[in-house]
């Protein structure tokens, strides 16, 4: 199978696990919107659980890659935060069936052995935001009073829920969304 199809499955397979979710799909729900017989299917993928595997695995791997060079880059705090936000609108905004999969499936998915990467990228999450949430406070560019883990859920919580609602191609770009969203993070909505 040429790599162009296994995309599309895979994109198929995505849409349909983001919409009806991951337990709600079947593999023939997968074959019939891709127009091919189920078992056809099972000579590409073994498994359902697979192709969600290799749907997360994949995002998540360019994700985190990003995250780390902003990690790693000589920018100063406020502006790696400011990267990272507008990382996770634009995964929001590329990647949207793979973000909602994660978002509604990694708990149940977590039960899993194969998934148990899943735990770890939490982790990892994790400490890539309060990694910038330090650097920030530590240079100043955040207030020495903030408790960086409530802001760390704040951020995790508000950024990663828009994939319930912003829509690519809608209204709105991704990224006027991050510029609404840094200003009411980093400027607040009331007047000084």
């Amino acid at each position: 199978m040429s790599e162009t199809r296994r995309e599309e499955l895979l994109a198929i397979a995505a849409g349909l696990f983001a919409e009806r979710g991951y337990r709600n799909t079947t593999v023939r729900d997968i074959a019939d919107a891709a127009g091919i017989l189920s078992g056809s299917l099972y000579h590409h993928f073994d498994s359902k659980e697979s192709m969600v595997d290799e749907i997360l695995r994949s995002f998540q791997e360019e994700l985190f890659g990003e995250y780390d060079a902003i990690l790693a880059s000589d920018d100063d705090a406020r502006t790696k935060l400011e990267r990272a936000v507008r990382v996770s609108f634009a995964a929001i905004h590329d990647h949207r069936s793979e973000v909602a999969i994660f978002q509604n499936e990694a708990d149940q998915l977590g039960t899993l052995d194969r998934f148990g990467y899943l735990a770890e990228r939490n982790a990892q999450s994790r400490e890539v935001w309060m990694t910038l949430l330090r650097e920030g406070v530590a240079s100043g560019a955040l207030r020495d009073d903030l408790d960086v883990e409530l802001v760390y859920r704040f951020i995790r919580d508000t950024v990663w829920v828009a994939v319930r609602w912003y829509r690519p191609g809608g209204g709105l770009p991704h990224e006027t969304v991050a510029d609404q969203y840094l200003t009411i993070l980093l400027d607040g909505i009331a007047h000084a």
